[in-house]
């Protein structure tokens, strides 16, 4: 970790938060014109609370972990509307799908012309994120995921052209957000934060962000499993997934979320859930590499080191209501090595763990997840 390192930090040009924030979408907009909204099924029902003028449509046929076919759909339906404004209105997933439409509807670049880094040509129509879930961070970063159905892995797309002009962190959009998809969500926003963290490639302004996004998942989260109207714990989740948005740019996340992927693209568990499952297994496998950045992690959860840090991590997980046994959701053990080889094969992942980790360990894991 040093300062020698040159890094580059993007962020959305205006971030608004607070109880009510959705409604200063309007405000910022103002005459809009013509305005795509991204949504799901149930965060459609916000859009009058943008409080947007102009001819709005809605596209919300989209799936938890968005795939080729569903980026397709999406550019139909934005060469219909011919939109000044994209705005990504839901969870990860949606704003994933609203930076590519809002970037790729008005020209001729396919997905596999963008996708890796700095690919993307450039960005016409305006673009808006209005987070609904605390757990991706994606209203603040520059990358875009897609899950290829037939490869079955996740294409990454990564441009500053991508990044909102305007990003919202209203905390009463997750007041209807279940319980469980607080927990998974919340870990998720907490394991970018730690993955960053004590990543090969970490850096003090980075290990900044990422201290900050811990230490309020620690405070926030059980609270806001316990009531999900807390507005106070709420914004201190959502903030804590801003945060973690923040680091994966400069940074992004290692074996965690490799290990994740998989059980996304051919388990089909939602992103967070995920790696909500992974997250206790790789901080340990981690822990004699990063001593101090793991023993500054497990004080800020408020894990009892007496315990033993994998148990210790694996009951902060399930105490707060998330089923960790993959054989739980539907896991079967002859697709354990499967799950190995494709996370191993992640190398833009796997590469920033701050210990390797072989196919055989990464099978060991998924084992111990059983």
């Amino acid at each position: 970790m040093s300062l020698a390192r040159n890094i580059t930090l993007h962020m959305p040009k205006r971030l608004e938060i607070g109880a009510g924030a959705i409604a200063r979408v309007g405000e910022w907009a103002g005459n809009a014109g013509r305005v795509l909204v991204l949504a799901s099924p149930h965060t459609a029902a916000f859009v009058d609370r943008l409080g947007i003028s102009g001819h709005v449509t809605v596209f919300d046929a989209i799936p938890g972990e968005p795939d080729i076919p569903c980026l397709e759909a999406a550019l139909t339906a934005a060469r219909d509307a011919q939109p000044d404004l994209v705005v990504g209105l839901g969870g990860g997933s949606v704003m994933d799908l609203a930076k590519l439409v809002a970037a790729m509807w008005d020209g001729d670049q396919g997905l596999a012309d963008v996708a890796g880094p700095n690919r993307v040509a450039g960005r016409n129509s305006r673009l808006v994120q209005v987070a609904t879930t605390a757990g991706t961070g994606s209203e603040a970063g520059i990358r875009a995921l897609i899950t290829d159905p037939v490869a079955g892995n996740k294409i990454a797309v990564e441009s500053p052209h991508l990044i909102a002009d305007l990003a919202v962190l209203d905390p009463e959009l997750t007041f209807s957000v279940p319980p469980a998809v607080t927990a998974a969500t919340g870990i998720d926003a907490m394991a970018h934060c730690v993955e960053a963290f004590t990543n090969r490639k970490a850096h003090p302004v980075i290990d900044g962000f990422a201290r900050m996004g811990i230490d309020l998942v620690g405070r926030y989260l059980a609270r806001a499993v316990q009531d999900g109207s807390d507005t106070e714990a709420r914004e201190g989740l959502m903030l804590a997934s801003f945060y973690g948005g923040i680091c994966l740019g400069p940074v992004n996340t290692a074996a965690g979320h490799a290990l994740a992927y998989p059980l996304g693209t051919l388990l089909h568990l939602p992103h967070g859930l995920a790696n909500a499952i992974i997250f206790p297994h790789v901080l340990a496998f981690n822990e004699s590499v990063v001593p101090e950045k793991t023993a500054e992690v497990a004080r800020a959860l408020g894990l009892d080191p007496a315990d033993g840090l994998l148990p210790a991590a694996h009951r902060f997980c399930a105490d707060l209501g998330v089923e960790m046994r993959l054989s739980a959701h539907g896991a079967s053990p002859d697709q354990l090595s499967r799950f190995a080889s494709d996370a191993h094969a992640i190398r833009r992942l796997m590469d920033n763990n701050p210990r390797d980790m072989s196919v055989e360990e990464a099978l060991a894991i998924y084992h111990a997840a059983f």
